[in-house]
């Protein structure tokens, strides 16, 4: 088992491996670390995965998983936390935008400092100020008021886990940028932060665009609901069913007594509120079998994350 599993994913970063894992290997060397590099080819367009070989025969700690098509960043470190065996997993981009040097402080916050998780803050970033700086401070300041955690770069590729956090969760669609948020919902909550280096893209540009904010937005309200209720759906629809039936019952009843007691045809306003009561009583009811079919699906689901895997190096 070595001391580190670095899980790299990447998706068209022909250009910029060799140096990364020139770069990886020196540092570990320099500290004495045993370990190994997970690099997760997302269905690349360009030679990324013949250099994954090429790197693979000249290091030995240089495995490898090549999609048969681009999956996403989500289900490339699920399948690289699948493959992990390090006692401390950290993950980086492969655009060189993450330094190698970070790692040794990383490790060291996991084992001796005691934390499940340490994610990077990108302090000092060197993007564009308004398609990507502005934009990112604010979509962290909304995640750290309804994930509750302190963190002011969440969506930071540079992480480091201890083993059984990674072992512990799941991550699909696009949920890498919610591993924190994740990992608290599983009961690890000692998460630090780190202050890193931003470098620079050198090669090639950004796969991202604003889109993300939006989706990851989205995104972070599926995690908390899924966090809260994704085993027990029916504690959320069959709560909300329920108020909702009884408060569309209970105004129906009032406006039959109503029309007994004076024995009148019901006016323009109690019409509307009739048919809004049965509205209520109807839309009460969806929610309740919503529920309740939810926990069908929740106790009888297959895994969602199938991927096909066109070949594997080393894993």
């Amino acid at each position: 088992m070595p001391d580190i599993s670095i899980v790299v994913p990447l998706f068209n970063e022909e250009e910029s491996l060799p140096e990364l894992v020139d770069w990886i290997e020196k540092v570990c060397s320099e500290h004495g670390y045993t370990h190994e590099v997970i690099m997760v080819d997302d269905g690349s367009t360009d030679d990324s995965w013949h250099v994954v070989k090429q790197l693979s025969d000249q290091y030995p700690a240089v495995k490898g998983i090549k999609f048969q098509r681009n999956y996403g960043k989500s289900a490339a470190l699920n399948e690289g936390f699948k493959a992990a065996k390090g006692n401390v997993v950290i993950t980086m981009d492969a655009d060189l935008q993450d330094s190698p040097d970070e790692i040794p402080e990383l490790y060291r916050m996991i084992t001796a400092d005691g934390f499940d998780l340490v994610s990077g803050w990108k302090k000092k970033r060197y993007d564009n100020t308004f398609t990507k700086n502005l934009p990112s401070k604010l979509y962290n300041s909304v995640n750290r008021r309804i994930s509750g955690i302190k963190l002011h770069d969440m969506n930071c590729g540079l992480k480091a886990y201890r083993r059984n956090v990674i072992k512990s969760i799941e991550i699909y669609g696009e949920m890498h940028r919610f591993i924190p948020v994740l990992a608290k919902a599983a009961g690890f909550r000692k998460i630090g932060e780190k202050v890193v280096v931003h470098r620079a893209r050198k090669y090639g540009m950004s796969k991202f665009g604003w889109e993300r904010f939006i989706n990851g937005f989205l995104d972070l309200l599926s995690v908390q609901f899924i966090s809260r209720f994704g085993k027990k759906p029916m504690h959320f629809f069959g709560l909300l069913g329920t108020l909702t039936f009884m408060l569309g019952f209970i105004a129906i009843f009032a406006l039959i007594v109503q029309r007994i007691i004076d024995g009148a045809d019901f006016g323009l306003t109690n019409k509307i509120g009739f048919y809004l009561a049965m509205t209520a009583m109807i839309m009460g009811t969806q929610f309740f079998l919503a529920g309740f079919l939810g926990e069908l699906i929740s106790r009888s689901a297959a895994d969602r994350n199938h991927y096909l895997i066109e070949e594997t190096l080393g894993c």
